[in-house]
């Protein structure tokens, strides 16, 4: 089984991601997305970072490229797919994933560790959590603040308190195969440095997968 880890020029979080893939054992490919190709992969993650220089709009340009129209093939052949933070950001500025990403609120750049509960446990990343679970996780984000219209979207994670003005505290939303996020369990994975709530998230799509 291989995990893709898609990379855009401004990504950053790649060897992050892949570091955790291989402490729950999975194998991860770092892809160029000029060379991404839909089928060829068992699950796919879209690492943070600022992808294009955050142009336009966070996410806007990676969403709009060929591996995009790859990854929504992959996404609608029930490949495993999440996207953490510009991965959120692209996910949704892509229109896999409802609403819309915005500027924090009040307008700031966001780096600390925060409290999140998680409140859906069907998806790929989350099975192995218990429902209601409070996990830490680092967030770093400028645009951070969540906000739907129309039918209430598929809230995967919630802050337990207001962290960027997301509405209803939402930090993460899924959609069937499909999962954004904005805190980084990637980099939550080492007791030594961290609880490790971030691990379980790995451990669930490799159980997912085995599945």
């Amino acid at each position: 089984m291989v995990v893709a880890v898609l990379k855009f020029p401004g990504t950053n979080g790649d060897f992050d991601v892949l570091r955790a893939l291989q402490l729950a054992g999975l194998r991860g490919a770092l892809v160029w997305h000029k060379d991404y190709r839909a089928g060829a992969y068992d699950a796919v993650v879209i690492a943070g970072g600022f992808s294009y220089g955050d142009r336009l709009r966070a996410g806007a340009i990676a969403a709009a490229t060929k591996a995009v129209e790859e990854l929504k093939e992959d996404a609608d052949r029930g490949t495993p797919v999440l996207g953490i933070c510009n991965g959120f950001q692209i996910l949704v500025e892509a229109g896999l994933l409802p609403g819309a990403l915005l500027p924090n609120d009040p307008p700031r750049f966001i780096s600390r560790w925060v409290e999140v509960s998680v409140v859906d446990v069907n998806t790929p990343f989350t099975a192995l959590y218990e429902e209601g679970e409070a996990v830490r996780l680092p967030v770093a984000h400028g645009e951070g603040r969540y906000i739907y219209w129309g039918n209430r979207p598929r809230a995967a994670f919630k802050y337990l308190e207001d962290v960027n003005g997301s509405a209803e505290r939402i930090a993460g939303v899924a959609k069937g195969n499909v999962l954004g996020l904005m805190p980084h369990p990637e980099r939550a994975v080492d007791r030594h440095v961290s609880a490790g709530g971030g691990a379980k998230l790995w451990l669930s799509l490799r159980a997912w997968l085995r599945t």
